[in-house]
């Protein structure tokens, strides 16, 4: 039986009818009539019955999915660019201009380029990329988009450096709200619920980097640091930079390259069996290749040992900007010993486990009240305090293999924010209430 597509027709009754209704002239509502409860062959039109789920979409239909889905064009991440190193040189003015954060190890510069406002990182090869190479990873990296994470827009390449273009946000870093070295007891972090903001805003990004980016590849971000971390205004949320520096500069190799390189030593290696002073220059090239970089108090035990950067490394370094946003404090801090007359190491790690974990010295609420923050003026929840710090010491755990994965940990901090936010809501003054002074 023939219909028009346009316009909803019901399906006939296994028992023809002998009356032919007409078309309904508005195409998205129901026929008035009431829906038959079989159908004898299928339709092209919009029809259903008791056991179908719903309708079939028109031409006029799939247009308007189109335009709605066009209406979000500018919320996806754009193309990457591969920028001229004459752009990179002349929107910095030949790298003359003053540089973006003096407490970065990384020299950045705040220019405009191509009309938009973003910051350029310079930052060294580990292992050399061709353009072709470069705008490869380039392409895979940039499909990601979070909401909690700083996009990539492009790259540059002159000599051994690379220069990645990132977006410009208008923030400060946590490292400095944490510790102002203007005023010590001053931070901008000054209540327990913003805290939690920005641990859960950090949690979901680097979950997304590790397990929801969609890509085939194991994404390492190995930047982990206070320092990298944007806090923005005016509801304290967390952006993490340095996205895809790690691949971008040959730090992290994706897994197919790296199996390649591996079969091809391995080949090497059997066919040059017989001359043992090829096999141990082959050993030798490859140690070279062992030189990696990393932030002191972020550094995973295997990290150091290896300098081979994986996603338990980064749930490492993950604990411990948790720790910094408890105490406030370093991850290492050096004190001076008078008795021994040398200074001292204390990590943050260290003190938490001291504070969960006293060995029957005092209540842990008592010692956890003492570890946290002076600066929250001893305003936090004591049980959510405690398992973020128990979840924290978990991320940091010596052995990577007893480290949980990064989708367990946003669950649990996101868990605790909703705590967290019950408990500030619980606090709050009550409003609605009227006194009155006149007399009675």
């Amino acid at each position: 039986m023939a219909t028009n597509a346009s316009s909803p027709t019901p399906r006939t009754r296994s028992q023809p009818s002998t009356q032919t209704k007409k078309p309904s002239t508005q195409p998205n509502r129901l026929p008035a009539t009431e829906p038959p409860t079989s159908s004898s062959e299928p339709s092209t039109s919009y029809s259903y019955n008791t056991g179908s789920t719903g309708y079939r979409l028109t031409s006029d239909t799939s247009i308007s999915s189109r335009t709605s889905l066009s209406s979000l064009r500018h919320t996806l991440p754009e193309n990457p660019h591969i920028y001229d190193f004459s752009e990179i040189s002349s929107a910095t003015n030949n790298f003359l201009s003053k540089r973006h954060s003096s407490s970065s190890a990384t020299p950045s510069w705040r220019c405009i380029l191509r009309g938009a406002d973003v910051i350029v990182f310079q930052r060294k090869f580990r292992h050399k990329l061709q353009t072709d190479e470069l705008r490869q990873r380039l392409s895979v990296i940039c499909r990601s988009h979070h909401v909690s994470i700083i996009k990539l827009l492009g790259a540059s390449i002159s000599g051994d450096h690379i220069y990645l273009v990132y977006e410009f946000v208008n923030g400060a870093n946590l490292a400095d709200c944490l510790r102002n070295t203007k005023n010590v007891h001053f931070t901008v972090l000054s209540t327990w619920l913003s805290r939690m903001q920005v641990a859960t805003d950090l949690a979901h990004a680097l979950d997304y980097v590790h397990n929801k980016t969609g890509l085939n590849i194991n994404i390492v971000h190995n930047h982990i640091k206070s320092s990298g971390i944007i806090v923005t205004e005016p509801s304290f949320n967390a952006r993490v930079c340095h996205f895809g520096a790690a691949q971008l500069c040959g730090d992290i190799e994706p897994e197919n390259e790296t199996a390649a390189r591996k079969l091809e030593e391995i080949v090497e290696e059997k066919s040059d069996s017989s001359s043992p002073a090829r096999s141990k220059e082959l050993r030798r090239s490859e140690s070279r290749r062992l030189q990696f970089q990393g932030v002191r108090g972020y550094m995973s035990p295997e990290f150091q040992a290896a300098g081979v950067a994986t996603q338990k490394s980064d749930v490492y370094a993950f604990g411990v900007v948790l720790l910094e946003l408890l105490t406030g404090e370093e991850p290492l801090k050096f004190r001076f010993d008078k008795n021994s007359g040398d200074f001292v190491k204390t990590s943050v790690i260290d003190t938490a486990r001291y504070a969960v974990d006293g060995g029957g010295e005092g209540s842990v609420e008592g010692r956890l009240r003492k570890w946290v923050d002076r600066r929250l003026k001893d305003s936090f929840p004591v049980e959510v305090a405690e398992k973020v710090t128990r979840v924290a010491l978990d991320c940091v755990h010596v052995d990577p293999d007893k480290r949980p994965n990064m989708g367990r940990v946003a669950g649990k901090i996101s868990k605790l924010y909703l705590e967290s936010t019950i408990w500030s809501e619980s606090i709050k003054m009550p409003t609605g209430i009227s006194v009155s002074l006149a007399a009675r």
